[in-house]
């Protein structure tokens, strides 16, 4: 499951380290400090800071990046949404009048 935080991924600077899901944005930091020379070779993808792929393949993963759709997903609702002057600006819409009696 890719939600599972146990779940143990493999680091993309050291093949042979495993680490579980929960733990891996540390893992990263730390194991970019300790393999400058690899850290280097790497770029970070921006749609998903724990993707870290070889710089030359960059352009091909971001048109690939299955985070990219919850970016673009997540810009089109701002894009969508009305804007907080226009919330802020009090509305003159007024609720029709009801002639229903719930008392009745």
């Amino acid at each position: 499951d890719v939600l599972d935080p146990e779940r143990l991924i493999q680091c993309p600077l050291v093949k042979h380290h495993r680490i579980r899901a929960r733990r891996f944005p540390y893992h990263l930091v730390k194991c970019k400090e300790s393999n400058p020379e690899i850290a280097k070779k790497l770029a970070t993808c921006p749609f998903n800071a724990r993707h870290l792929v070889p710089r030359a393949d960059l352009s091909d993963h971001i048109m690939k990046c299955n985070d990219k759709a919850f970016m673009e997903q997540d810009v089109v609702g701002r894009c969508c949404e009305p804007s907080e002057e226009h919330l802020n600006n009090g509305s003159t819409w007024q609720a029709p009048p009801c002639d229903e009696d719930w008392e009745t």
